[in-house]
């Protein structure tokens, strides 16, 4: 799977893919996430694409000096099992490491145990960290 950063043409195949995924949610706008992105390390939004250049898989990947972060990681359904998450992975830590980053994290709902498990298979370990947040900015 060829993989590229995301190009604005992408964008409603990105959000429909992240819908059917189920990683949207009413209080993010996935079309502002993405917006957001783009005004910060673009270059590390990767899409994965088929042959003919239709998107099946992305990553949304940033890094803050400290840590770097996947968000949004996703494959089409039908493409699933054929090493495309792998795939985006490894170009993620690859990246990473360019930048010097020292450790990647990533956030996934308690409940996602499919995902969990894809993870796991790609070394991954459950931290004992809680994640908090705070919206400063609503979407709705």
């Amino acid at each position: 799977m060829p993989i590229r950063p995301f190009e604005e043409r992408d964008t409603e195949a990105v959000v429909a893919l992240w819908e059917d995924c189920g990683l949207t949610r009413p209080w993010n706008d996935p079309h502002r996430d993405i917006q957001r992105k783009l005004t910060t390390q673009p270059e590390l939004f990767l899409v994965g694409v088929s042959d003919d250049d239709a998107v099946i898989a992305t990553a949304m990947i940033g890094f803050d000096g400290h840590r770097g972060w996947v968000y949004y990681l996703a494959v089409v359904e039908k493409r699933r099992g054929e090493g495309h998450a792998r795939a985006l992975m490894a170009e993620a830590e690859r990246l990473l490491i360019e930048l010097g980053c020292p450790k990647l994290m990533l956030m996934v709902r308690s409940d996602n145990t499919t995902v969990i498990d894809v993870y796991e298979k790609l070394d991954y370990v459950l931290e004992t960290t809680v994640v908090m947040g705070k919206r400063l900015i609503p979407d709705a």
